[in-house]
Formats: C-alpha cells, sequence, structure tokens
C-alpha cells in the first residue's frame, strides 16, 4: 500500500510534467520545486495555521499555479538549454527557501505534524484509503490530461513542440500556451505535493531539490515523453523497481543505472510505445479484427 501510494502521487506529477515537455516541448529541471511548494503550503496552513485540509489543498494549488505564472512569464521566453537552466535555478532557489525560512517550514529538520487529509469528519489515515483517495485523485488528472491532449488546445501545443515558427504562422500564439500549460504542470505538482505532504504527516526540503527533479525527468523519458501511457509506466516502474533491488544489497545503485541505460539506449521513445503496440501484435498473431 506505501508503495502504490508513492506510485499514484509520481503518476500524478509526471502526467502534469509530460504535458509541459512531451506536448509543448519545454524541458523543465525545477519542477520538484513546485512539487515542495505544493507540499509546504498545505503543510504549514494546516500544521501551524490549523486550515482544514481541504481549504488548505486549494491554497497549494494557487498557490504554487501563481508561482508558476510569474515564474514562466520571463523563463519561458528562453529556448533549448537556457530554458532549463533557467527552471533548474528556480528549483534551487525554492529549495533554499524551504531550508532557510525554518521558522516557518522547519527549515532542514523538516516540517512536522501535519495532519492526515479530511473532508469534514471523514479522515483519510489509513493506508487503504490513502491508496483509494490518491488513486481517486489521479484517475481524475489523468482524465484532464487525456481530454486535454485531444482537445483543440492539446493540438496546439504539439504544433508548437513540433515549430514554434510554423505553429505562429498558422495563428497560435505560442508564448500564451507554453505559458497556460507551465501553469498546469505547477497545478499538477502542487496536488501531488500535498498528497505527499498528508500522507506522510512530514516533509523535508531534500525531497525537493535537484535530483528529484532529474528523477522526474527520468520517469517521463522512460515511460515515453509525449505518450499517454509514458509518465504512468515510467511512474510506476521506477517507483516498484528501487524496492525490487533492495534484494541485490551492495550494487542495487549499479543495476538501477543499467536497467536505466538499457532502456534509453535500446529504447529511446520509452517503454509505452511497446506496450501500446501489444494489442495489435496480438490482433495480427490470432487473425482477429
Amino acid at each position: 500500500m506505501n508503495i502504490t501510494a508513492f506510485a499514484g502521487i509520481h503518476v500524478l506529477i509526471c502526467t502534469g510534467l509530460n504535458l509541459l515537455m512531451g506536448y509543448a516541448g519545454q524541458l523543465s529541471l525545477g519542477h520538484a520545486g513546485f512539487w515542495g511548494l505544493g507540499a509546504y503550503v498545505s503543510g504549514v496552513l494546516t500544521a501551524k495555521f490549523g486550515w482544514p485540509p481541504v481549504f488548505a489543498l486549494f491554497a497549494s494549488i494557487l498557490g504554487t499555479s501563481l508561482v508558476a505564472l510569474i515564474v514562466g512569464f520571463p523563463t519561458l521566453r528562453l529556448r533549448g538549454h537556457y530554458l532549463a537552466m533557467a527552471t533548474l535555478g528556480v528549483g534551487i532557489i525554492i529549495h533554499i527557501f524551504f531550508v532557510q525560512t525554518d521558522s516557518l517550514t522547519g527549515g532542514p529538520s523538516g516540517l512536522v505534524n501535519v495532519p492526515s487529509f479530511s473532508i469534514g469528519s471523514f479522515r483519510v489515515d489509513t493506508p487503504l484509503k490513502n491508496h483509494y483517495f490518491i488513486w481517486g485523485l489521479t484517475a481524475l488528472g489523468l482524465i484532464g490530461a487525456m481530454n486535454l491532449a485531444n482537445s483543440r488546445v492539446g493540438r496546439a501545443l504539439k504544433a508548437i513542440n513540433t515549430s514554434e515558427v510554423a505553429a505562429e504562422t498558422m495563428g497560435i500564439k505560442t508564448f500564451q500556451y507554453k505559458l497556460m500549460i507551465f501553469v498546469l504542470s505547477g497545478a499538477y505538482a502542487a496536488v501531488s505535493g500535498t498528497l505527499y505532504v498528508h500522507y506522510l504527516n512530514f516533509t523535508a526540503p531534500e525531497t525537493f531539490g535537484f535530483m528529484n527533479s532529474v528523477l522526474l525527468l527520468t520517469m517521463v523519458a522512460v515511460g515515453g515523453i509525449g505518450n499517454f501511457w509514458g509518465p504512468i509506466l515510467g511512474a510506476m516502474i521506477l517507483t516498484f523497481l528501487p524496492e525490487y533491488l533492495r534484494a541485490y544489497e551492495g550494487v542495487e545503485v549499479l543495476l538501477y543505472g543499467l536497467i536505466l541505460a538499457a532502456v534509453m539506449m535500446f529504447m529511446p521513445r520509452g517503454l509505452a510505445p511497446i506496450f501500446s503496440g501489444i494489442p495489435s501484435y496480438v490482433r495480427n498473431l490470432t487473425g482477429m479484427k
């Protein structure tokens, strides 16, 4: 239950990151910072100010989206590695803020006594309840992402990913679309962070550092960037894989790295295209229409 809960949290944030990277083609190396903002806003409001978790969730979404809007306005005018470096800097600044404001966030020691999520008198305070609650919100996020990808907005984002110049000549306001999807991706991260902090009842700055931004990006890449099923597969596999590799104590990090390297070398489009091709392969094999 614990592992599947974390898998659901990772799937949700990676779905938002996939909308930004896979559909709009905008690379972010500081996404863990937005994840942390969602966690800390909700955690601080409930633990220190006594807010109901439901209100704290909406405050987390609004606060993180506002920061994403402010950050995205200048950074999304950059392209390529310049954009990657800008988002990396934003993530580092947010991480330093979590560490330095110890009177509010608990500093390096972390934020404690965060209550479990509750809706009125109903408390999400058992592993089973958390499992269903986390995956319920994750399912809503996936449905929203699917509808967006198949909408006019999704087609505009794919056009921007292919060529911004060509998209602009067709009348697509590229900057507005990039800014919108950047804010939406931040909102996904905020919900994921809120689920994380209320599930653990604790959070600390190291969870939202640069290495976890890289891990989130790796989850999307392993699953398949730009494929709807990519973040689901990538997040599930890279959440469960370390648990299975614990049996190989001493070489688990080496095995983990070799597996990731093999996937990137031999399946550069990720794992999702392979899985999505299985139904048609079975139909061809059996002669079914």
